[in-house]
């Protein structure tokens, strides 16, 4: 097994939700907590748009989000839903129509935004085509467009602005008894989006979708996304969410999965535990560090890897990865495998042989988890 053992100080609990699907996808109730992406090419362009989608998907993206802003676009959805590896979410604004097209091309859900959808009798149409076509419903209330008598009720966005504006659109869904549906109420402020999804999470047991909108670049947007994101999940609200950031989408992807792994709500993918070096480091930390995330990335086993530039820190750390490097003397370091002290290697040959060391312990846990799953 995987040396990530489960403290009792560090679980956390979840908040009840029912559970929906989004295609084969479960969000809520205790299904995994989902990481999304959204495309950015022309959905029009099919080819680019599927070969966005599979990039995503092998980043580890269980959903993906397809802008539907016109009929082409909703058309285009049915060869894109077949081509695709993981559910599609069609995302709709301003005419209900592209929600009605996206649901016949096989959309597993359409998120429609309160704010710019239309009036009841046109969210009833949504919902018809929903039920008849098997899609869920995301609810995505954004600050930045929400509806006009709510801004002249509060006078500008805030959390009571948005938490209404999102019940009153899961009444109209539950009184068309619909509750195939999940709710987000997003903002690009973070202490906002925070407070409302606080509120949220109080006023209602549907799966919460997480999202900091517009958060800015990889690196300031992956900071406010942890900060406003992290605290959210740290409580325990949050079953499925978007890293929102103005960069590839599989940034997004690879973000989200690193905010849920320190968390310990989700396990993919190799976990480096690195120290950020100083004078007393053995070998090069940094460039040591980039060149092993380049080359495991193929690597989807849970596991934890320790990089650690001298003895002060380093065999402590290693005691508890599955594998570990700490830094020496005389050019060469001590490898660690499964918590124990296992072999010197060279410092000039030590990134092939951690990438061999890791690739044989994955190899290790898969054929466990195997064993114990046939057993």
């Amino acid at each position: 097994m995987s040396m990530n053992p489960i403290r009792p100080w560090r679980n956390i609990e979840r908040r009840p939700s029912r559970q929906i699907s989004v295609g084969p996808v479960k969000v809520g109730g205790d299904a995994p907590i989902s990481v999304q992406t959204m495309t950015n090419t022309i959905t029009t362009d099919v080819a680019a748009t599927i070969a966005q989608i599979q990039a995503a998907a092998d980043a580890g993206a269980d959903i993906v989000r397809v802008s539907a802003p016109d009929e082409a676009s909703a058309r285009a959805l049915k060869e894109i839903v077949a081509e695709s590896p993981v559910p599609i979410v069609a995302d709709i604004h301003f005419h209900y129509k592209r929600a009605i097209e996206s649901a016949e091309s096989g959309a597993a859900c359409l998120r429609i935004n309160p704010g710019n959808i239309g009036d009841e009798s046109r969210v009833r149409e949504v919902i018809a085509a929903a039920r008849d076509h098997g899609c869920s419903i995301r609810i995505g209330v954004n600050a930045g467009s929400l509806e006009k008598h709510l801004l002249d009720k509060y006078g500008e966005p805030c959390p009571d602005a948005m938490v209404e504006s999102g019940l009153d659109h899961i009444r109209i869904l539950q009184d068309h008894d619909f509750h195939e549906f999940k709710i987000s109420v997003k903002a690009s402020d973070v202490f906002m989006a925070a407070a409302a999804y606080q509120q949220l999470a109080e006023a209602t047991d549907a799966p919460i979708h997480l999202g900091i909108t517009e958060a800015g670049g990889l690196m300031s947007g992956t900071v406010k996304s942890a900060i406003g994101l992290g605290q959210l999940l740290w409580m325990g609200i949050g079953d499925t969410l978007r890293v929102s950031l103005s960069a590839d989408p599989v940034e997004e992807v690879k973000m989200g999965f690193e905010i849920l792994k320190s968390l310990g709500l989700r396990h993919r993918g190799v976990n480096i535990i690195s120290c950020p070096s100083c004078a007393r480091q053995g070998f090069d930390v940094i460039k040591t560090v980039e060149a092993l995330e380049r080359r495991l990335e193929h690597v989807k086993t849970p596991m934890s890897l320790s990089i650690i530039g001298c003895v002060v820190n380093g065999p402590g750390e290693a005691l508890m990865t599955d594998v570990g490097f700490t830094g020496g003397g005389a050019g060469s370091g001590m490898v660690y495998l499964a918590g124990k002290q296992s072999h010197k290697m060279s410092n000039d040959q030590m990134i092939d042989h951690i990438v061999e060391q890791v690739e044989t312990r994955a190899a290790e846990i898969d054929a466990a988890a195997k064993a114990e799953a046939a057993e």
